[in-house]
Order: C-alpha cells, then sequence, then structure tokens
C-alpha cells in the first residue's frame, strides 16, 4: 500500500498493546497511522497512552446505553467518522454486534490469548493449563460474528512450563502478544489480505495455516504456500 493504514483502535483496559503499537510507530517500525482509539470504559490506561502519544480518544460507556443495539449503533457511528482502513480490537471487552461489524467486516482484527480454535473464550491460561497442554499462546483473527470464530491470520507459540499458573503463563505470553500485533499489524500494512469465504487470502493466495511469529525474529512469519 502507498500510504499508511489509517487505524482505529479499541480497548477497555491499561492498553498495553496499544503502547506497542505506538512504540513501533515512533520507531518507523509500522507503516499504520493510529488516528483514533475508542473505550467503553471512562478511566481506561488505554485512553491515557493515546492521549500522550497525541492520538483523538473517545469514550463510549456501554452501560449508559438503554440496548446493546443502541451501544453498537454509536460505536459504528463513531468508528466511520475516521474512515479507517484497519480497526484493531486489543483489550476490548465488548462483544462486536452485526451493526458494528458489517461496515468493517474484513477490516477488524482481534488479538486473543489462546492458540485458536483452541479455547475461545476467556479464562484460556487456566483452561490450557488444566487440559494438560504442553504449549500456548496467541492468535490474531479477523473479527466475525462468531465469537472468536474468524479466520486466523496469526499466531505466536510458548511452551507451557511444568510449574505454570495462569499468572506466569500469561505474564510470559504478554510481550509476545505484543510483538505478534505489531507484526500483524506491519504485514497488514504490506500485503493485500482478505478475509473471504472463511479463509484468509494473502496477496491472492489462500493462506492454509495461521502465520507463526518465530521468538528471536520480530517479523518472522512463516510464508503462506501456493
Amino acid at each position: 500500500m502507498s500510504g499508511p493504514l489509517k487505524t482505529c483502535v479499541l480497548v477497555s483496559g491499561t492498553g498495553s498493546n496499544l503502547q506497542a503499537l505506538i512504540n513501533a510507530c515512533r520507531a518507523g517500525k509500522l507503516n499504520i497511522e493510529i488516528n483514533h482509539v475508542i473505550s467503553n470504559v471512562a478511566n481506561a490506561g488505554g485512553l491515557a497512552r493515546a492521549e500522550s502519544a497525541g492520538i483523538a480518544t473517545s469514550v463510549l460507556q456501554h452501560g449508559l446505553f438503554s440496548s446493546r443495539d443502541d451501544f453498537d449503533r454509536a460505536l459504528a457511528l463513531l468508528m466511520a467518522a475516521g474512515k479507517p482502513d484497519l480497526v484493531v480490537l486489543a483489550g476490548f471487552m465488548r462483544i462486536i454486534g452485526p451493526r458494528v461489524l458489517q461496515p468493517f467486516q474484513g477490516k477488524m482484527i482481534n488479538l486473543h490469548p489462546s492458540l485458536l480454535p483452541r479455547y475461545r473464550g476467556t479464562e484460556t491460561y487456566r483452561r490450557a493449563i488444566e487440559a494438560g497442554d504442553r504449549e500456548h499462546g496467541a492468535s490474531i483473527h479477523f473479527v466475525t460474528e462468531e465469537l472468536d470464530g474468524g479466520p486466523v491470520i496469526s499466531q505466536v507459540v510458548i511452551p507451557i512450563l511444568d510449574d505454570d499458573d495462569p499468572q506466569t503463563l500469561a505474564a510470559r505470553l504478554g510481550p509476545m502478544e505484543h510483538r505478534l500485533l505489531v507484526a500483524t499489524a506491519g504485514f497488514l500494512a504490506e500485503h493485500q489480505v482478505k478475509c473471504s469465504d472463511g479463509a484468509v487470502i494473502i496477496d491472492g493466495k489462500t493462506l492454509e495455516a495461521p502465520l507463526k511469529l518465530q521468538e528471536n525474529d520480530q517479523l518472522g512469519f512463516n510464508q503462506p504456500r501456493d
């Protein structure tokens, strides 16, 4: 793409993944322009991070709306105002409804802390440990109406150690999630990546398996097969 991807980021919490994107942009490592950060939580830490970086912010508290549909309608209008090429859900703790999804179909990605399709939903670290898994990780997928069920673009994998508990596993995965998000956003800025019929299409080729991030290389993706 010739210019940076105009990007809207949705947050509900501390915004550590947002900060990773901001840092990469500042360092000239990422060809995106974050022009709007929206939160459904008035005191979300991500808002302060965005404001410190000079990024426009908006608060849309879902509890102030009489219905989910009303909130979704307002959120879609707020997102559309910046005409984003890319929408990143970075710890946005709301289910995306059809009114939000439809205008941004194929432009919205989510970071989820599991190796999808395993462990959709919450408490992924505990569930992976209790299942006796030897590895865990994070996935970035296109957002669809199915919760954590959209086509997976990329993943990062880490081992589960014998003495891991959910807290230690989450702490070790966190920095890798940051790297995965930055690398994936960079990949989307440099390639034609589409969501079509439940598949990820990269530069006209169907992705057979999620792109993998290597621990020793921030942009170490395996390339899609022909």
